[in-house]
């Protein structure tokens, strides 16, 4: 798969990029089946879970999600979301709070209970995942932070151009 138009930077750079996509590929592999299995273990649907997984997320970020941005984040319609929203409040797991100075702003919180029951689920591949870390030197971990933020930024902008274009054609 070649995705650049002009000729690349270094020779090699291709051959990398498709390794490296195709490393991403599969994380983003096991991160799905990860939150395939987290929805078993609550006993949830896996769209639910997600959701859930989402919303931790954004408050683990000390940004948390009103409904609107949720529905961007797991591509749902509004309505689809408002029902999804309504089976996990009411199962516990989430809180609808008015946090914002305009009232109308809903916040989505995680329970105490399910920042619990993820905890308990994530920690040990927190600590595997700390374990091979720590055996590369933090300046390569930076680098690959930055490099997986500029590859984000890239691929966004071309979403968007994408999304754009089809609209206007």
């Amino acid at each position: 798969m070649v995705l650049a138009e002009e000729e690349p930077a270094h020779d090699g750079v291709a051959e990398q990029r498709e390794r490296l996509i195709e490393g991403l590929r599969a994380y983003g592999g096991h991160f799905t089946e990860l939150s395939r299995l987290f929805a078993d273990w609550l006993g949830l649907h896996s769209t639910d879970a997600v959701a859930l997984l989402e919303v931790a997320a954004a408050e683990e970020r000390g940004t948390p999600l009103s409904p609107a941005r949720l529905s961007e984040r797991i591509l749902l319609s509004p309505s689809a979301t408002t029902a999804l929203l309504n089976r996990l409040e009411q199962a516990g797991h989430i809180i609808r709070s008015r946090e914002h100075t305009d009232r109308r702003v809903i916040t989505l919180r995680s329970s105490a209970y399910v920042q619990e029951r993820a905890d308990e689920f994530f920690r040990p591949l927190g600590v595997r995942l700390d374990a091979v870390m720590a055996g590369h030197p933090p300046e390569l971990l930076a680098a690959f932070e930055t490099l997986l933020a500029e590859l984000g930024t890239s691929m966004d902008a071309y979403i968007t151009e994408r999304s754009e274009g089809r609209r206007e054609g």
